[in-house]
Order: structure tokens, then C-alpha cells, then sequence
């Protein structure tokens, strides 16, 4: 994977702090650029046979597409549901100065 494509990664979690402080430590961690949190997401799905309706808080993370994968395995290990809704999408385009911020913001 190129270090300088860009994806937004997104990932839910019933518990808005928990979603938080997550965020900010794979900024810490250089992992993500920044994570916009939107609370209120209502979720609609479907879950070991029944129909579920949650409130959750979701996370689009921008990042770097090679560093996915270091993503995914945070939440493999602290995501408090057995399997997290982590989905990364690339990004098209992005302003310059933008694309070049998230570049130099992730390691």
C-alpha cells in the first residue's frame, strides 16, 4: 500500500467516552491524523439472530491506508464489542494542504 493514500476509517461504539479516548490515543500513536466523533448514530442491524436498535457514537478517522491494519488490531484488542465495526474507505481526493497534513500527522 502507498504510505500517501488517504482513507477515512469509521468505527461505532455504544459508549461516546470510551469512542473518545480511543480516538485519542491513535492520535497520540500517530495512527490517525484526527477522528471526528458524531454522536447519536442510531444503528439498525442484526446480531446473532435478532434485530437490534442501538444508540452509538461513530468515529471517521483520518488516516493513512497502510495504517489500517495497526487500526484494526487496536480494536481487535480494546474494542469493547467482540466484532467492532471498523470499515476504511478510500479518499478520492482531498485538498492539498489537507492530504499533506494527515501525511505528516501519521507515522
Amino acid at each position: 500500500m502507498a504510505s500517501d493514500q488517504l482513507v477515512d476509517v469509521s468505527i461505532s461504539a455504544d459508549d461516546a467516552d470510551w469512542l473518545a479516548e480511543f480516538t485519542r490515543r491513535l492520535v497520540e500513536d500517530k495512527l490517525a491524523a484526527c477522528g471526528n466523533l458524531i454522536p447519536g448514530v442510531r444503528s439498525v442491524y442484526r446480531w446473532e439472530g435478532a434485530i437490534q436498535d442501538d444508540q452509538q457514537t461513530l468515529v471517521i478517522l483520518h488516516t493513512r491506508a497502510d495504517l489500517v491494519p495497526a487500526i484494526i488490531e487496536r480494536a481487535n484488542i480494546d474494542h469493547p464489542d467482540t466484532t467492532p465495526q471498523v470499515l476504511a474507505v478510500p479518499v478520492l481526493d482531498a485538498h492539498p494542504g489537507y492530504r499533506q497534513w494527515v501525511i505528516d500527522s501519521t507515522s
